[in-house]
């Protein structure tokens, strides 16, 4: 595998089944960058925003959304959304008015709604346009210091549920053509990521806070979700208190979960690694289908056309992180020397 650092300007063109790869940076150093992965040549090509383009990405990119040829970046720390083809990695615009940004989802071609982890709504933007159109009130008006918050968006007919994640235990249910909250879903605390299964239910993966936590900690769970009744079918409770699982991900049949169950901030729990899980399973699975080692993994991506498993590893947080990609039933097929913090990954 080759990893190519190319002197700026870059002149490329590349079309296929790629994978983006979003480099998060250090908080505050706007650091962040873009690689770009060919899984089939097994080649990487690191900082391709900034060698295309001549402009650095920005501080802590967070997600990467891919619509119409276009690639959507939210780089959360500078507030704003850059515009690239996702072809030559060209800029073509960008979106600004945002508090902490977080991830985009498309309702329609010139609707989208824009979660944010410090603002007490969720933005709505025209992505034609490149503006701010309105805004979804998300403030529950609580007197202590938790607020709701909104990061992820999973869609199911003309409802958008949307995960509070940071300080709180509610998965937001919105109605898209009224862009008005009609309901919410209490499930264990902290939220983190969400997928909607083949039979369209949504999983809730929630870390269950941290030890310290002003919000307190509990076990983290897996919670089941009737999307169209919006109730809990089941709640899967981790044994261990230290548990923090995240990157919840689906493969491409949608009968089968991923999720990261990693060793992380000091909390040591044994088989730390990349667990899957049957959606007709009946508890969480004993042990990982990928090992952790001795990695830090970060971040985790499941390709939804091939079912290929990505993850991340830190490292040390300061150098240029890993990527290891493995066959959906764990076979090691490439290793990749990313950016500064790998922390997502977008498929095109």
């Amino acid at each position: 595998m080759k990893n190519n650092d190319l002197s700026n300007p870059l002149h490329l063109d590349k079309k296929g089944h790629d994978v983006f790869i979003i480099n998060q940076g250090n908080f505050g150093y706007g650091n962040s960058s873009l690689s770009y992965y060919d899984p089939v040549a097994k080649t990487v090509i690191n900082n391709v925003f900034y060698g295309t383009n001549g402009l650095p990405l920005g501080d802590v990119a967070n997600s990467m959304t891919v619509r119409d040829s276009l690639g959507y970046i939210v780089v959360n720390n500078s507030g704003k959304i850059y515009i690239i083809n996702e072809n030559t990695f060209k800029y073509v615009g960008k979106i600004t008015g945002f508090t902490s940004p977080r991830n985009i989802c498309f309702i329609s071609d010139t609707k989208a709604y824009v979660t944010d982890m410090y603002s007490k709504s969720i933005q709505i933007v025209n992505p034609q346009t490149m503006q701010i159109t309105d805004s979804i009130n998300i403030d529950n008006h609580d007197p202590d210091f938790t607020q709701h918050t909104s990061e992820q968006v999973v869609l199911y007919n003309d409802l958008a549920f949307v995960n509070s994640w940071s300080y709180d235990d509610k998965i937001l249910v919105i109605n898209t053509s009224t862009d008005k909250i009609v309901d919410s879903i209490t499930v264990t605390k902290q939220p983190n990521t969400m997928v909607l299964d083949k039979n369209n239910h949504l999983w809730v993966l929630s870390d269950g806070g941290y030890s310290g936590s002003p919000y307190g900690q509990v076990k983290a769970a897996l919670t089941e979700i009737d999307a169209k009744s919006k109730q809990i079918l089941k709640t899967f409770t981790f044994s261990n208190i230290a548990a923090s699982p995240t990157g919840l991900c689906m493969n491409p049949t949608r009968d089968t979960l991923y999720y990261l169950n990693p060793s992380v901030y000091g909390a040591t729990i044994s088989l730390p690694g990349i667990y899957a899980m049957s959606v007709n399973d009946q508890s969480l699975p004993a042990t990982p289908v990928i090992n952790q080692d001795n990695k830090s993994f970060y971040a985790l991506g499941v390709d939804p056309g091939n079912g290929t498993v990505y993850v991340s590893d830190a490292m040390d947080y300061t150098q240029s992180g890993k990527v290891f990609v493995y066959s959906p039933n764990g076979q090691v097929e490439d290793s990749i020397t990313a950016g500064i913090i790998p922390g997502g990954f977008c498929f095109k």
